[in-house]
């Protein structure tokens, strides 16, 4: 019973994925459509993360209040009626209108989930789930190039994917009673209790401290802001990138850009193997220098093959990055925080996905989109320093711990 709702949850990761990567895919034809500016898809996206911040910030109060297969439900079929929404909007306005319900319907069901996963289930768990998410984030470049190349219709890639999303949310529909049968055999033990559960920051006096004033927080959360931010900005100007200065056409370009996200769902199917022999830590420290050396590649003036190539390094550097952070979570802050600060962590990574994207855009509306690699490569840049300056911070904190037990133990 608990593997089936473990691939429920995989299939409702699938249904979280395949909406993120369409509007940066499609936003070319889409701009000549509407006779929009470049940075609009930065509003529409700013309009779609808020959403998400918003309803990941309520999250923990809507979990507890109506349970987590029942927001599943909701959010899924929330961001199908949005979907159809964007293949009938007939202007910019009713677009912005439709991307309000697609982003709320992300947020709670991605905290949950996420937490759930986190604290029931193992390391390898946590990057399987969010390959499926890769899935979704891959197929949907794919659905839309094709509709794009074919009929030159980015209503009809949007009308296809809504459809997707209403069978997913069928299946959610029929399968809601599973979840309350698992939460009633909840006593029984999904993974083995670690030795210390309450986290490496964990100190008895710091027992009712808030969750932001745990030493490591604000820089995990930093982590979480660059990351998203450098997912989501190469998913929505990584095709205006190749279109405008690598010369691509749209249909190649978007076939690119899904390798991106293959790239993403491939790495993130093979970290769930390599996490039975390696640390989350050194994972996501692999991973960050694999990304960072794959976006060297996009700005150095080489053919458009490497560009190619610099899109599936990055995709494959981020792969690990994400999940193990999550999964690291209780690890790091003990899991009687972990469900509050998970809440934070995926605020701030859409508050990333909110302000990053629309900030370039806005820099290469008034300058070039050339500066796309070189923002992507800073971001990086940023986000392996926050982690590793986190990483020494745990090393000395488990050290004293470790010297402290010894001592008592004496």
């Amino acid at each position: 019973m608990t593997t089936f709702l473990l691939v429920i949850i995989y299939l409702a990761f699938i249904s979280l994925g395949l909406p993120d990567s369409l509007l940066g895919v499609a936003w070319p034809v889409m701009q000549s459509d509407y006779g929009a500016p470049l940075e609009t898809a930065g509003l529409l996206f700013m309009t779609i993360a808020g959403g998400t911040i918003f309803s990941s910030l309520a999250s923990g109060m809507v979990l507890k209040r109506f349970g987590t297969g029942n927001v599943t439900f909701i959010s899924c079929l929330l961001t199908a009626g949005a979907l159809l929404g964007f293949h009938f909007a007939p202007s910019l306005v009713w677009l912005i209108v439709c991307a309000i319900p697609l982003g709320l319907g992300a947020g709670s069901v991605d905290a949950g989930l996420n937490d759930y996963v986190a604290t029931q289930y193992k390391a390898h768990h946590m990057s399987w789930l969010h390959c499926f998410w890769g899935v979704g984030a891959t197929f949907g470049p794919i659905i839309m190039a094709q509709f794009i190349s074919e009929q030159h219709s980015w209503r009809n890639g949007y009308l296809a994917i809504s459809g997707i999303q209403f069978t997913l949310t069928v299946i959610l529909l029929f399968t809601l009673p599973l979840w309350n049968r698992v939460k009633k055999n909840s006593n029984i033990t999904i993974i083995e209790e670690p030795e210390d559960s309450k986290g490496v920051f964990y100190n008895e006096d710091a027992k009712h401290v808030k969750p932001l004033q745990i030493k490591g927080v604000k820089l995990a959360l930093i982590s979480f802001l660059f990351y998203c931010g450098v997912e989501s900005t190469v998913g929505l100007w990584g095709s205006s990138f190749l279109v405008n200065v690598k010369e691509l056409p749209v249909a190649v370009a978007a076939q690119w850009v899904s390798l991106y996200y293959a790239g993403i769902t491939m790495g993130r199917f093979i970290t769930g193997f390599i996490t039975f022999k390696m640390s989350n830590r050194t994972l996501i420290r692999m991973g960050q220098i694999i990304a960072l050396a794959g976006a060297t590649l996009l700005f150095l003036p080489l053919p458009s093959t490497f560009s190619l190539v610099g899109f599936i390094m990055v995709g494959l550097g981020l792969a690990p990055i994400f999940p193990c952070m999550l999964h690291d979570t209780p690890t790091r802050f003990g899991k009687e925080h972990s469900q509050t600060i998970m809440g934070y962590q995926m605020a701030v990574a859409y508050t990333g996905s909110t302000f990053i994207p629309p900030l370039l855009g806005f820099i290469a509306s008034h300058s070039t989109i050339g500066i796309f690699p070189f923002c992507i490569a800073v971001f990086v840049a940023a986000m392996l320093l926050s982690s590793e300056k986190l990483n020494t911070l745990l090393t000395k904190k488990d050290l004293l711990k470790r010297k402290d037990k010894s001592s008592k133990a004496f």
